[in-house]
C-alpha cells in the first residue's frame, strides 16, 4: 500500500528520548517469567544450594590451615586432608548445580524470548496501516531481533547471577559476623561507598543505553530502505551520497554505542577498587588482631576469602546493572510495541458482509491523515454493481486515499461508505476486505513456489484455478517456460523475476478470488501497453458481473469504462465516459491530450 502522502507514510513516528519507569518494564518482564514459574522456582532452588555449598569452602579452608599452623613444625595431616577432601566434594557438587542452573535458565530464557517473539509479531499483524506507514521496518524488525536477543542475553546470564549475588552477599556477610564481629565493622567503611556509587552510575547510564538501542534502529531502517533502492541509487550515481549519509547514521549508532559501554565499563573497574581498599583495611586490622592473639591465621583466610566473596558480587553487579539497563532499554522499546493501539475493533454486533452484490456509494466523505490537513472532502461517489470504475487525477490528488477508505485500510473523519447498502462500519473488517480483490502497484511476493504465490489469497486452490487464473493474466506461458513450472521456487521478495512479472503474478493471485469486487492501483505499470490492454480484456471477461475500481495514469487502457472519476484535491471535479469527459474539454480531456500531444 502506498503511504498516504510520501513512501514512508504521513510521517516517521520520533523515537523518544524521555526516560521511561524502570520499575514498571520489570515489572511486565516478570509477567513474562512467571509464566514458566515452576521452571524459574527450580532455577532459585538450585541457586541457592550451589551458592551455600561454595560458601562451606573458605570455612574448610580456614580449619585446613588451622590444623598445619599447630607450632613446632607439628601438622595433623588427617585433618588437613580431611578438609581438602570436603572441599573438594562441596566444589564438584556447586559446580554441577550451577551447570544445571545455567541449562535450565537458558532453556527458560529461549521460551520466554518466543512467547515475547509471538507476541510482538501477532501485535504487528492487529495494527492498522498507518503504524507501518509511519514506522520504518527496518526499526521494527530491531525490536523483534535485535532487541529481543539482548533481552534473552539478560535473562540467561543476569537473572542467575543477580540469584547467587544475593545468596553469597548475605551468606558472606554471616560468616564474617560469625568469625569476626570487628572486621566487619572495618569493612562497612567502603560498603557505602560501592553502593552509592553504583546507583549513581545506574541513573546515569539508562538514557545512554536506551539511546544505543534506539539508534540501532535507525541504522538498520536506513540500511534495509538503501539496500532495496541499490538500483535507483546507482542509476542517479548517488553512491558516495548515499555513504556519506549511511556514515552519517553508522557514527551515531557507534558513538551511542561506545558511550553507553564507556560509561558501564567504568563501574565495574571503580568499584573494584573501592573492594580492594576495603582488602587492604581487613589485612592491615587482622593482622594486628592477630598480634593481640584474637584471631587465628585460618580464622583471617578465611575471613578474606569471604570478603572475597562479598565484594566480588558486588562488583559484578555493577557489571550487571549496565547489562540490565541496556535490557530495560530494549525491553521499552519492543513494550512500545505491545502497547500501541490496535486497529480499532468491529462495533458490537458487527455483521458479516455476506452474498456480495458489488454496489459501492460514498456520501459526503471527507477524510485527512492528520486532523489539520484535510485530504478528501465531501466525496460523493456511486459504483453500481458490475461497474468499472476508473479513478484518475495528478499525484498527491487522493485516488491512493479513496482505496485505503474503500477497504477500511483508515476511516472516514466524517460522511458514509456504503457496500450494498450497508455502512462499512457496521460491517466486520474480514468479511468487507475479503469481498475484495486487490492489486498494488508495490508488488508483493513471498518466498515460495509460483504456485503458492497465486494461491495465497484462495483456501485449497486446484492447480486447473491457478492455471486458469495464469493464463487469464497473460503469464502461464513464462511460466511453463521455467525448469519446474508452477513448482519453481521465488527468491525472497521475487528478487529472480522481473517487477512486469511480478506484477502478473499478483493479478493472477487477484483474478482467483472469488470476489465481487476488484482494486487495481495502479496494477499494470510495470507491464507494456499491449499486454496491458490484454488484461484489461481478459479481466473485463473474467470479472463479469463484478464491480472494478481502477487507479490509472495511462488513460488510454480505461477508456471502456463505465465511469471515469476526475478526483483533483480531494474532490471528484468530473465524472463521466471517455467519450463524455472528451466531449467537455475539461480537465480530463487537457490530461488525456498531454499523453498523446
Amino acid at each position: 500500500m502506498a503511504g498516504p502522502m510520501t513512501g514512508r507514510g504521513p510521517g516517521i513516528m520520533k523515537v523518544q528520548s524521555k526516560p521511561k519507569d524502570t520499575k514498571k518494564v520489570l515489572l511486565r518482564l516478570w509477567k513474562y517469567l512467571y509464566h514458566y514459574k515452576w521452571m524459574l522456582f527450580g532455577g532459585i532452588l538450585l541457586a541457592v544450594t550451589s551458592n551455600l555449598l561454595a560458601l562451606v569452602g573458605p570455612a574448610l579452608s580456614g580449619g585446613a590451615i588451622d590444623a598445619i599452623n599447630l607450632g613446632k613444625g607439628k601438622v595433623d595431616f588427617q585433618s588437613v586432608f580431611g578438609y581438602a577432601g570436603l572441599m573438594v566434594v562441596f566444589y564438584i557438587a556447586s559446580s554441577l548445580l550451577s551447570y544445571l542452573l545455567s541449562v535450565l535458565m537458558l532453556r527458560m530464557s529461549q521460551r520466554i524470548v518466543k512467547k515475547m517473539r509471538s507476541d510482538v509479531f501477532s501485535k504487528l499483524m492487529e495494527l492498522p496501516v498507518g503504524y507501518f506507514d509511519r514506522n520504518l521496518s527496518g526499526d521494527i524488525i530491531s525490536r523483534l531481533s535485535y532487541d529481543i536477543d539482548v533481552i534473552n542475553t539478560s535473562l540467561s546470564t543476569d537473572l542467575v547471577q543477580i540469584c547467587a549475588s544475593v545468596i553469597t552477599v548475605v551468606g558472606s556477610l554471616i560468616m564474617m559476623i560469625v568469625i569476626s564481629p570487628s572486621l566487619v565493622l572495618v569493612m562497612l567503611i567502603t560498603i557505602p561507598m560501592s553502593i552509592l556509587y553504583t546507583k549513581y552510575m545506574a541513573g546515569k547510564t539508562r538514557p545512554l543505553f536506551r539511546k544505543r538501542s534506539e539508534k540501532l534502529g535507525e541504522l538498520n531502517g536506513f540500511t534495509e530502505e538503501m539496500v532495496s533502492g541499490q538500483k535507483t541509487i546507482k542509476a542517479y550515481a548517488r553512491e558516495q551520497v548515499t555513504l556519506d549519509k549511511y556514515d552519517v547514521c553508522n557514527t551515531a549508532a557507534v558513538d551511542a554505542y561506545y558511550n553507553a559501554d564507556y560509561y558501564g565499563s567504568i563501574v565495574g573497574p571503580t568499584v573494584n577498587f573501592i573492594n580492594n581498599i576495603s582488602l587492604s583495611l581487613v589485612t592491615i586490622f587482622g593482622a594486628i588482631l592477630y598480634l593481640l592473639s584474637r584471631m587465628t591465621l585460618g580464622d583471617i583466610s578465611s575471613f578474606v576469602l569471604y570478603s572475597r566473596k562479598f565484594s566480588g558480587p558486588i562488583n559484578e553487579a555493577a557489571n550487571i546493572i549496565s547489562e540490565l539497563q541496556s535490557a530495560c532499554a530494549a525491553a521499552e522499546r519492543v513494550f512500545r510495541v505491545l502497547d500501541e493501539e490496535t486497529e480499532v475493533k468491529d462495533v458490537p454486533g458487527a455483521i458479516e458482509l455476506t452474498e456480495v452484490e458489488g454496489d459501492v456509494e460514498m456520501e459526503d466523505v471527507s477524510f485527512g491523515y492528520f486532523k489539520d490537513k484535510t485530504i478528501i472532502k465531501e466525496l460523493n461517489l456511486h459504483a453500481p454493481k458490475g461497474g468499472l470504475i476508473a479513478i484518475v487525477g495528478p499525484t498527491g490528488a487522493g485516488k491512493t486515499t479513496i482505496i485505503n477508505l474503500l477497504m477500511r485500510f483508515y476511516d472516514v473523519d466524517s460522511g458514509h461508505v456504503y457496500v450494498d447498502g450497508k455502512e462499512t462500519r457496521e460491517l466486520t473488517r474480514a468479511s468487507l476486505r475479503g469481498a475484495y480483490a486487490m492489486v498494488l502497484q508495490d508488488t508483493w511476493v513471498f518466498q515460495g513456489t509460483i504456485f503458492d504465490n497465486i494461491a495465497y489469497g484462495k483456501k485449497d486452490a486446484t492447480m486447473e484455478e491457478v492455471v486458469e487464473a495464469a493464463k487469464a493474466a497473460r503469464i502461464h506461458s513464462y511460466i511453463k517456460r521455467l525448469p519446474n513450472g508452477y513448482d519453481t521456487i521465488l527468491d525472497e521478495d521475487g528478487m529472480n523475476i522481473s517487477k512486469g512479472q511480478k506484477q502478473l503474478l499478483t493479478i493472477a493471485r487477484a483474478m482467483l478470488l472469488d470476489a465481487k469486487m476488484l482494486i487495481l492501483d495502479e496494477a499494470t505499470s510495470n507491464v507494456d501497453t499491449r499486454t496491458e490492454i490484454q488484461i484489461q480484456k481478459a479481466m473485463r471477461r473474467l470479472m463479469a458481473d463484478k464491480t472494478c475500481f481502477v487507479i490509472a495514469h495511462r488513460l488510454s487502457t480505461i477508456q471502456n469504462a463505465d465511469s471515469i472519476l476526475v478526483v483533483d484535491h480531494g474532490n471528484v471535479v468530473e465524472q463521466g465516459t471517455h467519450e463524455e469527459l472528451m466531449k467537455r474539454r475539461g480537465v480530463y480531456y487537457q490530461m488525456y491530450a498531454s499523453q498523446f500531444q
